[in-house]
C-alpha cells in the first residue's frame, strides 16, 4: 500500500500556499550577488524591525532553555490593556495565519460553507478546503473592490465563516467602518465574521469593531506583528473577540504555539509608539512614489492603503520574471486569478526607484 493510499482523503488534492522566493534561493537560481537583490515580494517591512523588541527578543534568548509561559499572560496583559479588552479575550498565535488554521479546527468540516471574496488572501481558502469545508468566492465589485452587501447575499444556512480583510491582500483596497459595520449587522446568528486586520496599523485611522464586540456580534479580529512591527521571522499575532468564542479557539491552540522570544519581542514592539509611526510615515511617502510612478508609466494600479501596491503590466508572471532577472524579487498574482497583475510591496525611496526605474526598462518596446 502507497502513502498516498494510506492519506487522509483529499490531502494529496489539498493546494499549497507558495510564499514569496527568498533573496537567497533567488541569487542561486540566477547566479546573483544576495547583496545586490531587492525583495519586494511579501510585504516585508523595508525598515527593519522594532528596535524595543530586537532588544527584548535578545534578553529573552538568554532563558532558552526554559518552556514559555503556554498562556502568554504578559502579552495578553499589554493587549487588554491597549484594546481596553479582557485578558480573556485574546489569543495568541503563531503569526495570525494560526489563528485561521484554529478556527477551521473549531468550527469547519464537511458540509460547511465559507464566505470570502475572489482574489482574497489564499490561505482562507486553504483552510476552508483542508477542513472539508466549501469555500464560496464572491466576486469583486468594478475597480478591484470589495463588495460587502454581495458577501452578505452570499451567506446559506450553511455558512460559518465569513472572511473580510482590509486593507484586503493581494488587492489593497479597504472598506469604510461604516460598511463592515453594515455587514456584522447583516449576518445571521450562526455566522461569525473574521475581520483580518493584518495591515491596520498603516491606516491612520482602522476600524473599530469592538463596539460590535460589547453588542454581542460573532466577530473575531486578527492582528499580526509580522507586518509594521517588523517580527515576521518571529511569527507571532493574535485576535481578539468576545470570550465565549475566545474559549473555544484555545481548545484548538497547541501549548506553548509561540516561542518565549517572539511572545516578549511582540510586548515590547507594543510601546514602541515611535517606530510605528515613523514606519507609516515612511510607508504613506513610499505609496505615493510608487503610484506617481506607475503613472508616469502609464500603468494602471489600484489605489492601495497597505504596504504594497497592485499594478497592471500585461503578463505578470513574464514581467516578475525579467525584473528577477535583474535582482528585484516581486509577486505575480496569476494564482488569485489576476494574470496581468503584479503586487509589488513598498521598499525604501531607493528600492522604489529601483524598481520603477527597471520596470520601465522591462517594458520598454524593442
Amino acid at each position: 500500500m502507497t502513502y498516498a493510499e494510506l492519506a487522509n482523503k483529499g490531502i494529496l488534492t489539498q493546494p499549497v500556499y507558495e510564499p514569496g522566493k527568498p533573496i537567497d534561493q533567488v541569487a542561486r537560481e540566477l547566479g546573483l550577488d544576495p547583496a545586490g537583490i531587492v525583495k519586494l515580494a511579501s510585504n516585508e517591512n523595508p525598515l527593519g524591525s522594532s528596535p524595543k523588541a530586537i532588544a527584548a527578543a535578545m534578553r529573552a534568548l538568554q532563558d532558552a532553555q526554559l518552556y514559555p509561559d503556554g498562556g502568554y499572560y504578559l502579552l495578553r496583559e499589554r493587549l487588554a490593556k491597549k484594546w481596553n479588552l479582557g485578558m480573556d479575550q485574546f489569543v495568541i498565535g503563531d503569526g495570525s495565519n494560526e489563528i485561521i488554521e484554529l478556527l477551521g479546527h473549531a468550527f469547519l468540516a464537511p458540509g460547511v460553507e465559507c464566505v470570502m471574496h475572489q482574489a482574497s488572501f489564499v490561505v482562507y481558502k486553504l483552510v476552508t478546503l483542508m477542513f472539508g469545508a466549501t469555500p464560496v468566492e464572491v466576486p469583486l465589485a468594478a475597480g478591484l473592490k470589495q463588495d460587502l452587501k454581495a458577501l452578505a447575499a452570499a451567506v446559506t444556512p450553511r455558512t460559518r465563516l465569513v472572511f473580510l480583510a482590509s486593507p484586503a491582500n493581494p488587492i489593497g483596497t479597504t472598506n469604510t467602518e461604516a460598511e463592515i459595520v453594515e455587514l456584522a449587522r447583516a449576518l445571521p446568528p450562526h455566522v461569525i465574521l473574521v475581520f483580518d486586520e493584518a495591515y491596520a496599523e498603516y491606516l491612520e485611522k482602522a476600524p473599530d469593531l469592538r463596539p460590535l464586540l460589547a453588542e454581542g456580534r460573532k466577530i473575531i479580529c486578527l492582528r499580526t506583528f509580522s507586518k509594521i512591527y517588523g517580527l515576521a521571522s518571529l511569527r507571532v499575532g493574535y485576535a481578539y473577540a468576545p470570550k465565549e468564542l475566545i474559549a473555544i479557539v484555545q481548545r484548538a491552540r497547541q501549548p506553548f504555539n509561540v516561542s518565549a522570544i517572539a511572545s516578549a519581542a511582540a510586548v515590547a514592539a507594543l510601546d514602541d509608539v515611535e517606530f510605528v509611526e515613523h514606519c507609516r510615515r515612511e510607508n504613506r511617502a513610499g505609496l505615493t512614489q510608487l503610484g506617481d510612478g506607475f503613472a508616469k508609466l502609464r500603468l494602471d494600479y489600484v489605489r492601495g492603503e497597505g504596504n504594497f501596491l497592485l499594478v497592471k503590466v500585461g503578463d505578470g508572471v513574464a514581467v516578475f520574471d525579467a525584473l528577477q532577472r535583474r535582482g528585484l524579487i516581486t509577486r505575480p498574482v496569476k494564482p488569485y486569478g489576476l494574470p496581468e497583475w503584479l503586487r509589488v510591496s513598498v521598499g525604501t525611496r531607493e528600492q522604489n526607484a529601483r524598481l520603477l526605474d527597471t520596470l520601465a526598462a522591462v517594458l520598454a518596446p524593442n
